[in-house]
């Protein structure tokens, strides 16, 4: 890992405002290559003259237009969702920054369409959380197992071993998730 940091740019965790809009993001792009979810990113944005909606227009924008413009039926629901639970439970990105990881995780999977691997992109992104490993994440995953040349087939040891590696980051372990997906992305190899 030190060779991977030494070897690419710095990385920096920033926080953002509007959780609602960033997990409703998240959830477009999900399972889509950068450029499509760029694409539909822009379409959404375009919906409201260029301007980030708010909760409230985007619940008030029917399914319908969303996928007039190229979501699928749910990731159009699941918006909606996302819309629905924030306006509904009054949640506030200084009510999500005063609560714990898990607490936010426990928090935002309960909406329809919202798993951990989200929720972990929203803490790393959005709220600026920095000890955040996201086990689930196929490109850390294959990053790591490249890195350390694991060969374990049962995904229950391998989870554990990917862990294992991942404890002495801690707290940073947020940075070293950008630097693996950074060290895949522009094919670093170490030996």
């Amino acid at each position: 890992m030190a060779l991977i940091v030494k070897s690419l740019p710095a990385v920096t965790i920033e926080k953002r405002n509007k959780v609602y809009l960033r997990l409703c993001s998240s959830i477009l792009s999900q399972q889509l290559n950068v450029r499509v979810a760029h694409t539909l990113h822009n379409r959404f944005i375009d919906l409201y003259k260029e301007k980030e909606p708010t909760a409230k227009q985007i619940l008030n924008t029917p399914v319908e237009i969303f996928q007039s413009i190229g979501f699928s039926k749910n990731k159009s629901l699941y918006i909606h969702n996302v819309c629905h639970f924030f306006l509904e439970n009054k949640i506030t990105d200084r009510q999500l920054d005063l609560m714990k990881n898990e607490e936010v995780i426990n928090l935002l999977t309960q909406i329809k369409g919202v798993g951990r691997w989200t929720v972990e992109m929203i803490l790393m992104f959005t709220l600026g959380r920095e000890d955040i490993f996201a086990l689930d994440d196929l490109g850390i995953r294959n990053a790591m197992i490249r890195l350390y040349d694991l060969r374990i087939k049962d995904k229950k040891k391998l989870d554990k071993k990917l862990l294992s590696i991942s404890e002495p980051w801690s707290p940073y372990r947020t940075y070293a998730c950008r630097y693996l997906w950074m060290s895949k992305d522009m094919g670093i190899v170490v030996n």
